[in-house]
């Protein structure tokens, strides 16, 4: 096999060829095989010139998934005939003037490119009427002939493209089926859907309507985002979505993300616009990730729309021939207001607070003593607080507490005079005014020693206890160590690690040693080129601090100091909360029980322990009926 190798680069000659530049042609079909893909990507750029020339209606007719035809159509402003044969030329373009203009882009395009090297590969025909054409009618023009025509359409542009790559027929084998590049060009299509409900989209393929999305017209922007939402993606995503809304200086975003239980297999579902455009950006998908590390169970994906407006000076959209990657002025800042907002949004729980408070009837009401003032000196413990809570029926408990019945768990109240110790129900006073609605309810039992069983007003809770205060006590270990001030105890090693180092590794070991200190690790240098590991945190004592210094190096120069700091507490006060949570098979009183659903209530992201597995679910009266048939 040798010897038939070096025969073969023995037999090769390297003939030198001179330099010459290339035809227009080749050049035009070189830029095609970066902007046109497949039928979606025509599709993608032709409906981005339908908006930026104001239209209100675009439709898309097909042929073969866009394979045989792509007729995308439009209301917009138009195009002048003057104008018409400068649309297919390479780099002519109405959206910039200079540089300036290139450094703040506002626009869906700009780059000029698309139409020319769109007719360098296929067959393209450009029919437009301009609303200030003096003669009042539209012209066609061929884009191989270069031939004018009168034509008739009402004013707005219509772009014909047919029999894609026929100039190069090596690319259209690449290509799949009709089924496989429709479903491409619809994906295409809503996307922009997405981010503009104030335009109407139709997609028709082979004469029969497909797809479409009307334009709304609600009576508030955020209505017509959510209806344009429920239309594009799905009733079903809108009900187990959350509302993401925050500004941070000139950044301003909004948007909807999952709960962490209705996270899927796929990550089909999350769209990322930003000032109007849909992007693939590293920086806001790891930012919206990040907010999901300690929520999301194995390798589940979440599903999330997010708008992002920010001052177009302060984003690069020239990084790739297609606009669909950006590059921000400053990533970390964007990386961490983004993560922030998806994280406020996901720290309410399900079960926050008392759910509604109404008015009992007086014949019904019952009463508790009311709930001592707070004090100054009530400082939070590290378990939950026993002392007041009451759920529906109302459930009182007096304020007094015997010491705890062993380390790390709730301290649980004596009942108090206005509660029947062998029931635990409350005992009726005639004066209580409401009546609080614990979403969480009230405990019943306990099954196995491992899940709570409690009463809602919608049916049956079931709850994991272990699940459920480990998350409890992780919120409050993470809350102990916010600060700057706060670090990892760190483990110094008897012989200090040298490794051989990037100049990149040598930079971040230098801009980022405080936050390495912080995380318990000690890396200096030994000389340019070697790092020296001399101390890792105490907990990983055990861990290959060679493999370990790498992995932290290369995260802070991906995402900066702080996201990699604040991970790396968390990943270790997830372990320290597992050991610390209450185990299996452990007896609570009613008392316990209760108490620990109201922490629950009223702490964050409690809807998930920190492996991302749920804490609780609810089994509704309706469901419950159905499995005992019940009303048929």
């Amino acid at each position: 096999m040798a010897a038939v190798t070096d025969a073969f680069y023995a037999a090769a000659p390297v003939a030198r060829r001179p330099i010459q530049p290339l035809p227009d042609e080749l050049i035009s079909q070189i830029a095609a095989g970066e902007v046109v893909e497949r039928p979606a990507s025509v599709v993608r750029e032709l409906v981005d010139n339908a908006l930026d020339a104001g239209a209100r209606s675009i439709t898309v007719r097909l042929v073969a998934g866009g394979i045989r035809a792509i007729v995308v159509e439009d209301d917009g402003c138009g195009i002048p005939r003057a104008e018409l044969p400068l649309a297919l030329q390479r780099h002519a373009t109405s959206k910039i003037r200079d540089l300036q203009e290139l450094e703040a882009v506002t626009t869906m395009g700009f780059r000029g490119e698309a139409l020319a090297a769109i007719a360098s590969v296929a067959d393209v025909t450009l029919t437009s009427r301009s609303a200030d054409d003096a003669q009042g009618c539209a012209w066609t023009l061929h884009a191989r002939s270069g031939e004018l025509q009168p034509a008739a359409r009402p004013v707005g542009t219509t772009v014909e493209v047919r029999e894609l790559f026929f100039a190069t027929p090596a690319r259209r084998k690449f290509l799949k089926s009709p089924a496989t590049e429709l479903a491409h060009c619809i994906e295409a299509v809503r996307r922009h859907a997405l981010a503009r409900p104030d335009v109407g989209f139709a997609i028709w393929h082979e004469g029969r309507l497909v797809q479409q999305w009307r334009a709304v017209a609600a009576l508030t922007p955020q209505l017509a985002w959510q209806q344009r939402v429920a239309s594009a993606i799905g009733d079903d995503f809108l009900a187990e979505a959350l509302p993401v809304q925050a500004q941070a200086g000139p950044l301003r975003l909004h948007g909807w993300v999952v709960r962490p239980d209705a996270a899927r297999a796929r990550s089909d579902r999350q769209f990322a616009y930003v000032n109007g455009r849909y992007v693939r950006d590293k920086v806001l998908t790891h930012a919206v990730r990040s907010a999901y590390d300690d929520v999301l169970h194995g390798q589940r994906q979440p599903a999330w729309i997010l708008w992002l407006d920010i001052d177009p000076r302060a984003v690069d959209v020239n990084v790739h021939p297609t606009k669909i990657e950006v590059r921000f002025r400053d990533s970390g800042a964007v990386h961490q207001a983004v993560q922030r907002a998806v994280e406020a949004a996901l720290a309410t729980p399900r079960a926050a607070g008392p759910a509604e408070v109404a008015p009992s009837p007086p014949d019904s009401a019952a009463a508790a003593p009311a709930a001592p003032p707070a004090s100054p000196n009530d400082a939070p413990r590290p378990d939950w607080d026993t002392t007041r809570y009451r759920s529906a029926p109302a459930l009182a408990l007096g304020a007094r507490e015997p010491a705890p019945r062993w380390a790390g768990w709730p301290n649980a109240p004596a009942p108090s005079p206005d509660t029947d110790t062998a029931t635990q129900a409350p005992v009726a006073h005639a004066d209580e005014p409401h009546e609080v609605v614990w979403p969480l309810g009230r405990a019943l039992a306990q099954l196995h020693g491992v899940y709570i069983l409690a009463e809602n007003a919608h049916g049956l809770v079931l709850v994991d206890m272990h699940a459920a205060h480990e998350r409890i006590v992780y919120e409050r270990l993470k809350a102990q160590l916010t600060g700057p001030q706060a670090q990892l105890p760190s483990q110094p090693l008897l012989v200090p690690v040298t490794f051989q180092a990037t100049p990149l590794d040598m930079a971040a070991a230098d801009d980022h040693a405080s936050t390495l200190q912080q995380l318990g690790l000690d890396v200096a240098p030994l000389s340019a080129q070697t790092l020296a590991v001399r101390s890792v945190p105490a907990l990983l004592a055990q861990a290959d601090p060679v493999a370990l210094a790498r992995a932290v190096l290369a995260e802070l120069q991906q995402h900066g100091g702080a996201h990699v700091l604040q991970r790396a507490q968390h990943e270790l006060l997830a372990t320290m909360a597992c050991h610390g949570a209450v185990r299996a098979n452990r007896r609570l009183t009613l008392e316990e029980m209760n108490a620990l659903l109201r922490q629950m209530e009223a702490t964050a992201r409690s809807d998930q322990c920190n492996h991302g597995r749920p804490t609780w679910r609810q089994l509704t009266l309706r469901e419950l009926d159905a499995l005992f048939l019940r009303g048929r």
